[in-house]
């Protein structure tokens, strides 16, 4: 009885593997042997539930599973564009320069794409070469460069590239060579306002002035004395970028005058001029002379002096001396006329007199003295006394303060008062109504200096009246008069009952 074939094995599902296929494409395994017709048994004989498990390697003798049929590979990934740089800066130009460094800017490219940029290249090569250098080490950020250290005179052409990870940018170059030099500015003087008049020094004194200036490049200075050089013995000149400085160590007249400062730049200047004025002290006047005399006075004339001091005279200073005593005594200062009247001189005396120049400076050390002396004589005298009218004093009584109404109580002193004045003193007569009071002892009459007083003692009812007082001396009377009400006393007790 013939065996049993074995039954075929299918082969298991391996996903993981289809998995990789798809990441790497592998090559095709060689084909598997087919087996014989007579060992393969058909699948249907192999019993349900005996079916080999997953995984389980071939037994012996049997055939290899077929492989499934690999994946067609896919196309490789193209590679990425190439980079390209940005496009010529624009708008090149010369901000500044002077003569050791030019500054520069420009506008960023208009074109800078996708790699961005990343700086600037400034290069350099001098006039008639293309030997070009970039001047800075590291890629420029910013749209500003200052080129430094360069010659003056040096002539340079100048161009800036844009760098990114494309390279560098087409240059944008300057249309001219840029010439080394400081930009001229305009000089100009910039004169102190205490030079603008004129400026006056004593002779001896130390002169040094600060003129300060504006320009560029350094301008060129120079200075003239009313149109002609300075004198250097006499002027120094010192000169700086800012400022001119005029010295002069010991002053004399001969320094005053106009002095002129020139500043130039190429073709441009700016002067500027200020007065000097040297002044020393006047010298005496040329001459003096004693014009009159009479009484105690004495009249004198002189002419100005011949030296000024370089400025004008502001006044004469006049002195007189006594013969005797040869002292100089000062009578008139800062005088202006030429001539002047000397008084209040002693009787007896002989004078002379002597006359100093003055100025801002001060007095004249010297002095123009008289010729001549002036002797004031002693003449008679008759003293006459003045004549003078006696005042006449005379004058009727009249009354300053008059007589007032009174009241009074019965058994109350009162007292009447007036003032009267007068010359010769004037007679005082008391009376009432009309009648002179005379002696009596009732009444007491006082009149001291011109006050009159009439006192009434313990007045009764018949008391009452009109009171006069009459004055009466040579020239005259006048009379006052009051009224005197003698009232009874007031009785409460009275009242009541």
């Amino acid at each position: 009885m013939p065996s049993k074939p074995a039954p075929i094995k299918k082969a298991a599902k391996k996903e993981p593997a289809k998995k990789e296929e798809e990441k790497a494409p592998v090559p095709a395994p060689e084909p598997a042997p087919v087996p014989a017709p007579a060992e393969a048994a058909p699948a249907e004989a192999a019993p349900a539930g005996e079916a080999p498990a997953e995984g389980a390697a071939p037994a012996e003798g049997e055939a290899p599973a077929e492989a499934p049929a690999p994946e067609e590979p896919k196309p490789p990934t193209p590679p990425p564009p190439p980079k390209e740089p940005t496009s010529a800066p624009v708008d090149l130009f010369v901000e500044d320069k002077n003569d050791t460094s030019v500054t520069i800017i420009w506008s960023q490219p208009e074109t800078i794409g996708d790699s961005g940029l990343d700086g600037y290249v400034i290069e350099v090569c001098k006039d008639g070469t293309e030997d070009w250098k970039a001047v800075n080490e590291a890629l420029q950020k910013a749209s500003r460069f200052v080129i430094k250290n360069q010659t003056i005179g040096d002539r340079l052409k100048i161009r800036v590239v844009a760098v990114n990870e494309g390279g560098r940018s087409p240059p944008v170059t300057l249309p001219e060579p840029v010439l080394v030099k400081e930009v001229a500015d305009r000089p100009k003087v910039r004169l102190p306002r205490f030079l603008r008049q004129r400026y006056v020094a004593q002779v001896g004194e130390k002169i040094n002035l600060t003129i300060p200036f504006t320009g560029k490049p350094k301008p060129v200075v120079s200075w003239t004395k009313n149109g002609a050089p300075l004198d250097p013995k006499r002027v120094n000149i010192r000169s700086t970028e800012r400022d001119s400085i005029l010295f002069i160590r010991s002053s004399e007249r001969d320094d005053s005058g106009v002095y002129e400062i020139c500043v130039k730049v190429e073709g441009f200047e700016d002067k500027a001029s200020l007065t000097l004025q040297i002044v020393d002290l006047p010298g005496p006047p040329s001459s003096v002379k004693i014009v009159d005399t009479w009484g105690f006075n004495v009249a004198l004339e002189w002419t100005a002096p011949r030296d000024n001091g370089n400025t004008e005279i502001t006044g004469y200073t006049i002195q007189k001396a006594d013969k005797k005593t040869g002292d100089w005594f000062t009578v008139l200062e800062h005088y202006h006329r030429l001539n002047a009247t000397i008084s209040d001189l002693i009787m007896g005396n002989t004078y002379k007199f002597r006359v100093f120049s003055e100025n801002k400076c001060g007095m004249s050390e010297s002095a123009a003295v008289t010729k001549e002396e002036a002797k004031i004589l002693k003449t008679g005298i008759d003293y006459k006394p003045p004549e003078y009218k006696e005042h006449d004093f005379n004058e009727a009584p009249k009354f300053t303060t008059s007589l007032s109404d009174r009241a009074t109580t019965v058994g109350y002193n009162t007292k009447l008062l007036c003032s009267v004045r007068g010359f010769p003193k004037p007679k005082i007569e008391w009376m009432k109504n009309q009648m002179i009071i005379g002696d009596d002892p009732k009444f007491r009459q006082i009149c001291v200096q011109g006050i009159c007083s009439l006192e009434i003692r313990k007045p009764g009812n018949f008391d009452g009246g009109v009171y006069s007082c009459r004055a009466k001396n040579d020239h005259g009377e006048a009379i006052v008069s009051c009224k005197l009400d003698v009232k009874q006393p007031v009785n409460p007790d009275g009242d009541k009952k």
